[in-house]
């Protein structure tokens, strides 16, 4: 690991770190061109992390989790995403799934559904946009109504879901009251229900090592006791998530972004023009300079924000947008000048740099727009006034 990657790191966390990047260099690294270009999903490597506890991050003990802060988790995702941004987003998403359900469902609900979350023998997606309504969240239009015997029945479709059609679990926010954030409740549906079916998976620019689908709802019937929290609490639930899967993102984003400037000393390194090595071009290490700069802001920030979400300050929100905002930002930039530096080879596939450009763009799209996360910083600091 680097000498940045590891600044004030405990003893603990460094230990933390060590382990996991032997996972990522070991398990991921090699394969992720091959997952890319095939679009494999490679599950058994999953279940190898959660091997290591890295499937429930944030899930209390009891429950199989390895009950770790938000301080922590975002150390493991971002060094996971030194060996692939994609692998280690959906595994983002999926410990966001298993601590909606832990910190929001009943003891019955743990009982069912998380030991197989931390184990990844289930997998998990989170299911919250819809084709018509992705940034405004609150005008979901997919709809969970009572019928007879008490039963949900929910209508509708779910779009951009990371994971669907591979994954078991599925916690789904539908509009059981008036329109409204107030209106929305949460509830999980297994692969297995019938009504549930998937799109195509879509053809991406990156994130090809997970599939992205649909996920159609026609008519599916549920218990009650497949509702997360009571009634009207799905939205509030979503937002919540939401916080700590921004820091997921983010911090995915810096792993990806921290390989590409590993691997450009080690091609400036290597290559030569004009008789000298390209490393001892001034102009070249003042942009490595500013690059590895950049990377550490980035992470001070988004390790700051964790450490208030583990503590509760009300700040959390904004200061999760802003995180998420800089460090997705910050880290495409990064890659996509490591790919500049690297000249025609950065364009090449079998390098690396041009898959980390790809997965990199879309972290500031999901979890909210970089443009959604500046309204949140903006509202924290409007709302008084």
């Amino acid at each position: 690991m680097t000498a940045v990657t590891t600044t004030l790191l405990t003893k603990d966390q460094l230990a933390l770190a060590e382990v996991t990047l032997d996972f990522a260099q070991e398990q991921l690294a090699p394969h992720s061109l091959t997952w890319d270009q095939d679009k494999h999903f490679p599950v058994d490597v999953l279940r190898r992390a959660a091997g290591l506890g890295l499937a429930g991050l944030y899930v209390r003990e009891e429950s199989g989790g390895s009950a770790l802060g938000r301080t922590d988790g975002v150390l493991v995702l971002e060094v996971l995403a030194t060996g692939c941004p994609s692998i280690a987003g959906y595994l983002s998403i999926h410990n966001m799934v298993a601590w909606m359900i832990d910190r929001y469902g009943d003891q019955d609900q743990r009982a069912r559904w998380l030991p197989g979350l931390c184990a990844a023998e289930t997998l998990g997606s989170y299911c919250l946009t819809e084709p018509g309504a992705g940034s405004d969240a609150a005008a979901l239009r997919t709809r969970a109504e009572r019928d007879v015997d008490g039963h949900y029945v929910l209508t509708g479709v779910k779009q951009f879901i990371s994971g669907a059609g591979a994954s078991d679990v599925y916690v789904v926010m539908a509009r059981t009251g008036g329109e409204g954030p107030a209106g929305i409740s949460a509830f999980v549906v297994e692969r297995g229900d019938p009504g549930l079916s998937f799109g195509p998976n879509e053809r991406k620019m990156g994130w090809n090592a997970q599939p992205t689908r649909q996920v159609v709802l026609d008519g599916v019937r549920i218990p009650a006791d497949r509702r997360i929290g009571a009634e009207g609490d799905g939205f509030r639930i979503a937002m919540n998530g939401l916080n700590g899967g921004r820091l997921g993102i983010a911090a995915c984003s810096l792993g990806g972004a921290q390989s590409a400037l590993d691997r450009s000393l080690t091609h400036l390194a290597d290559r030569e023009a004009f008789g000298a090595r390209l490393l001892d071009a001034q102009a070249l290490q003042f942009r490595l300079a500013d690059m590895a700069t950049e990377l550490t802001a980035a992470r001070a920030l988004v390790r700051t924000a964790a450490e208030a979400l583990d503590r509760g300050d009300p700040q959390a929100p904004q200061l999760c947008a802003m995180a998420k905002r800089f460090a997705t930002d910050t880290g495409f930039a990064v890659a996509d000048r490591a790919l500049q530096l690297h000249g025609g080879y950065g364009y090449l596939s079998e390098y690396g740099i041009e898959k980390i450009v790809r997965d990199l763009r879309v972290h500031q799209i999901l979890e909210g727009t970089n443009e959604i996360m500046r309204v949140i910083v903006a509202r924290g600091l409007t709302e008084n006034l």
